[in-house]
């Protein structure tokens, strides 16, 4: 996949493209590219994703907080594994906001990126003020000669895949079912760093996650089974997201894995959480005892996922 970021020095060769945010590039994002490049194939033109490095919201409203479920960076990678010819990152400005739907496929999708077919989701919107219909669109492709085609939807579990569904799911904790909607496990990217070491105290030592990018959405609290991708090497994991309310550290909500049958040294490492499973709601014990017990408890659990 090549990637092109704003305008091209060369203008591509003609294109059939689709055009989204690609939040987690999942399997309904998927879907949607699989239909890019059939029609792509079909008319011999090069197969294109147009994207954004910044949520149009958060451009437009500094203080909106997006819920990201991949980085720009892991977006990327995952549009990579698609496939698909090439990925337009355009940059989404104000000047991109203000936008008649027709300025937008004439300026960008035409002169820009040469794009000859738009597959457009079967929800997505564009333009300045998005009321303009898909009959409306296809008449802008008329008059701009490009063809317009309306992607079929995917449906998972009898829902439409979205990412608004997987940010449900996953703000539930039900990870398994973000996981089916995705077509991957969700997963965290981070830097292991300094904790309280309490877990070392009780048998279970745990590293401290600093997420790579803060605005990716942190599942709810409980505890996980996980895969823990660390040095190039992958382990099982049990993983506690919460307050730590048995120890009342008053150190604000923490991310921290116990890697199981393992003992290095990580500090400052990059690791990556990769959600299988969730295990029990967050609880508050009694006792150091009782806290090692059930721990045993969601070890052996772990294990047996």
């Amino acid at each position: 996949m090549k990637i092109v970021h704003n305008r091209p020095t060369v203008l591509p060769g003609p294109c059939a493209a689709t055009i989204g945010f690609f939040d987690g590039v999942h399997t309904g994002h998927r879907f949607l590219i699989e239909q890019v490049k059939a029609s792509a194939q079909a008319k011999g033109l090069c197969s294109a994703v147009i994207t954004f490095p910044v949520h149009p919201r958060k451009v437009m409203n500094t203080y909106f907080k997006p819920d990201l479920l991949t980085s720009y960076n892991e977006k990327v990678a995952l549009l990579a594994e698609t496939g698909i010819d090439y990925c337009f990152v355009l940059d989404f400005t104000g000047e991109t906001s203000r936008l008649t739907a027709f300025e937008f496929m004439q300026t960008v999708l035409k002169e820009q990126y040469n794009i000859q077919t738009l597959v457009i989701g079967h929800d997505h919107r564009f333009g300045h003020n998005r009321s303009e219909t898909f009959d409306d669109y296809c008449e802008f492709g008329r008059l701009l000669g490009i063809d317009v085609v309306r992607a079929q939807a995917c449906t998972v579990n009898d829902s439409v895949a979205s990412s608004s569904v997987v940010r449900r799911f996953l703000h539930e904790g039900n990870v398994k079912e973000a996981a089916h909607c995705l077509g991957y496990p969700y997963f965290l990217n981070g830097t292991v760093i300094g904790g309280y070491k309490v877990g070392r105290t009780i048998g279970y030592p745990t590293a401290n996650l600093r997420l790579e990018n803060q605005e990716k959405l942190i599942p709810a609290d409980g505890v996980y089974a996980v895969r823990v991708e660390v040095n190039g090497t992958t382990y099982k994991g049990m993983l506690n997201i919460g307050y730590r309310p048995t120890f009342q550290t008053n150190s604000g909500r923490s991310i921290e894995v116990h890697i199981l049958d393992f003992d290095s040294d990580i500090y400052n490492s990059l690791i990556r959480l990769s959600f299988i499973e969730h295990i029990r709601s967050e609880m508050k014990f009694n006792s150091k005892e009782e806290l090692i017990a059930q721990l045993d408890e969601d070890a052996k659990r772990v294990r047996e996922i």
